[in-house]
């Protein structure tokens, strides 16, 4: 294994586990930029010898956290993909997921809606264009394949379906919204889908 790049196998391990832990907690709470190896060494109780070893820089465990994150998105909406057959459904059953997510563990989707990563991870595309993001649009585009959305700029009705629950879910992790955010899940996919619906 070359030291520095931590593969998708190496990520499952304990140790590796604990280091993507440490960071997601410690760059969501305090940024990336005020985090140091020793801040992420000290939560994790992994080694610093470890941590260079499998991620090579702070860069490194930021990258990796990224992509296990992204990975782990884009297995869930392919999950809801195989699961339902329609549009309308899909769309909702993620709307549903991130809520939960959020409620679960809003770090995760702090670090992944919120943080600005090409900041720290300067070749990184945008999060809109992840695999999850660009899921989600397709999803809105198959309903329009399908007789489901109306015709439009297929951007246009991915934003009208998905852009009221992702400032939900933003209000809610600052601290606007005291309800838990499965409360609102039917209010705002009422209005989400009469956006585009034929």
């Amino acid at each position: 294994m070359e030291t520095g790049t931590a593969t998708k196998r190496d990520r499952t391990t304990p140790a590796t586990e604990q280091v993507l832990g440490a960071a997601l907690e410690l760059f969501t709470e305090q940024g990336y930029f005020n985090t140091s190896i020793p801040d992420i060494v000290k939560v994790s109780a992994v080694s610093t010898g470890s941590i260079y070893h499998y991620f090579g820089d702070k860069e490194g465990i930021a990258r990796s956290l990224y992509e296990s994150l992204v990975e782990r998105m884009e297995a869930q909406f392919s999950q809801i993909e195989a699961a339902h057959p329609t549009a309308h459904d899909r769309c909702r059953a993620v709307i549903q997921r991130l809520f939960e997510l959020t409620e679960q563990e809003p770090a995760v989707m702090r670090f992944m809606l919120f943080s600005r990563h090409r900041e720290f991870i300067p070749d990184q595309k945008p999060v809109c264009s992840s695999r999850p993001f660009v899921q989600m649009r397709e999803m809105v585009a198959a309903g329009m394949k399908s007789g489901e959305v109306r015709e439009m700029t297929p951007v246009v009705a991915a934003s009208a379906v998905f852009g009221g629950a992702l400032r939900l879910i933003q209000l809610r992790l600052d601290g606007i919204l005291d309800a838990p955010l499965p409360e609102y899940l039917d209010e705002i996919w009422q209005c989400a889908w009469r956006s585009v619906a034929v």
